[in-house]
């Protein structure tokens, strides 16, 4: 992966973090069903369960950048690849859930950093695809 692409990793751990504390000030474990089941299997307190969850979740993907991407691991592209989907599927499901209730859903504003950020990084991901 070039360097445009591991910046473009980091803007989207970044961006993950971002997309995190807007669904907690916004209180998604409240209002969606799967948030709301997994904070509680943390903690009985769900925003502090939501809290540990992301924190968890973020972590992993500083962890991604600093163990398998930045130095160029052989399973770099891998877990990029990992990322790219997760957070695609993540911003355009906020986006569909707000379409669907006709408003704002937690996480709809920084739904469009994710989408973005993982459309750019699997670009990156593509145009570096070794040719057999």
């Amino acid at each position: 992966m070039d360097s445009r692409g591991r910046a473009a990793f980091g803007i989207l751990i970044a961006a993950q973090a971002t997309h995190s504390i807007e669904e907690y000030a916004f209180r998604l474990f409240d209002v969606f069903g799967p948030a709301r089941f997994v904070s509680g299997l943390v903690s009985s307190d769900l925003a502090t369960g939501f809290a540990v969850v992301n924190a968890g979740i973020v972590s992993f993907g500083i962890w991604c950048y600093a163990a398998r991407v930045r130095p160029a691991h052989s399973s770099a592209r891998a877990f990029a690849w990992f990322w790219v989907l997760l957070e695609l599927a993540n911003g355009i499901g906020h986006t569909m859930l707000a379409a669907s209730r006709g408003g704002y859903f937690p996480g709809l504003y920084t739904a469009p950093l994710l989408i973005g950020g993982s459309l750019y990084l699997g670009s990156r991901l593509v145009a570096r695809t070794p040719r057999a």
